[in-house]
């Protein structure tokens, strides 16, 4: 079967490995995003996914890069590769209606959550965000809807009590570059069943953006656990120390303890880094980055920023 695979992000990496490396299933071309600027001079980088593709010679694959994959001219390119199927994994733009119906199978998206829960960008992010003790990998059928196609297979996996979104996504990675392969072979053999989802249970997960990182200590302290968890590694959890000096620090990992005091309060500032009060319980800060440092431990971050009791954190 001949397959064009679209992707762009870390998660679509290992289903293009997989999908190469399996001998029945054909990939003939791989559309992915063109460089962008990044980083504080602006220096061009590769996506993921054409990083990889660059750094392993053997896989010696056609890459497209559109800026629009709807354009007539990428539509044509593609078109050129007579694909079978499209296989569509965190590509990052939208398809309109000529491009899902290009090939004659349409195209095959792999969403990292049990649709029809967490349609959206940032699906995974949201299940840690929200306390979700399971979550999973679905593949679709897509559609014109933003994750709104009749569904194909799911696999279900716990989400750790500690695990963070930047370790969620790992293992959805890899679980789904294994249901993206079964569900492709089905395909091909001609076993392929698909069932409409339940819109009325639909949740969204829209893009997390850098703000959303700000901690808001009137929120409980399970909430904020939760929050460092599920923005970490990006846009991370940080909130002002002390509060009205504009110095902020990053907070990648934290433990709920009892304690009480005004929301932002430091209550304790022992070995184990500062217990700061929230709404309802308290929060240790247990892995912290101060401007311009490194990730430490709270402890050090202590001996090197003291914040006495009673302190307030903004």
């Amino acid at each position: 079967m001949r397959i064009v695979f679209a992707g762009s992000a870390g998660l679509a990496c290992p289903s293009l490995l997989r999908l190469i490396n399996c001998g029945e299933l054909e990939v003939v071309a791989v559309i992915t995003q063109p460089d962008r600027p990044s980083g504080r001079k602006l220096k061009l980088h590769s996506c993921p996914v054409k990083a990889l593709i660059e750094c392993q010679n053997k896989l010696q694959l056609p890459v497209l890069t559109p800026e629009n994959i709807n354009d007539p001219q990428a539509l044509e390119q593609i078109r050129g590769f007579e694909p079978e199927v499209i296989a569509v994994v965190a590509y990052g733009q939208i398809f309109r209606e000529p491009l899902l119906q290009l090939a004659p199978h349409g195209c095959i998206n792999l969403h990292a959550s049990l649709l029809p829960k967490y349609r959206g960008a940032a699906p995974y992010q949201r299940a840690v965000i929200n306390g979700d003790k399971l979550t999973g990998v679905t593949t679709m059928q897509m559609d014109r809807g933003m994750d709104t196609g009749d569904i194909i297979l799911q696999r279900e996996t716990p989400v750790g009590n500690d695990e963070t979104a930047g370790e969620l996504h790992d293992r959805l990675a890899v679980l789904g570059a294994e249901l993206l392969v079964e569900t492709l072979s089905m395909l091909k053999d001609g076993e392929l069943e698909r069932y409409p989802q339940d819109h009325t249970a639909a949740s969204m997960a829209p893009k997390l953006r850098k703000r959303d990182g700000r901690i808001d200590w009137t929120l409980s302290a399970e909430v904020l656990r939760n929050r460092v968890r599920g923005m970490n590694p990006w846009p991370v959890c940080h909130c002002e120390v002390p509060s009205g000096t504009g110095k902020l620090i990053r907070v990648f990992k934290a433990a709920v303890e009892d304690g009480q005091g005004r929301p932002g309060e430091v209550i304790d500032d022992g070995a184990n880094g500062p217990l700061v009060a929230t709404g309802n319980g308290a929060l240790r800060l247990l892995e912290v980055q101060p401007p311009g440092g490194k990730i430490m431990e709270g402890g050090a971050f202590l001996r090197g920023h003291p914040l006495s009791r009673g302190a307030m954190l903004g």
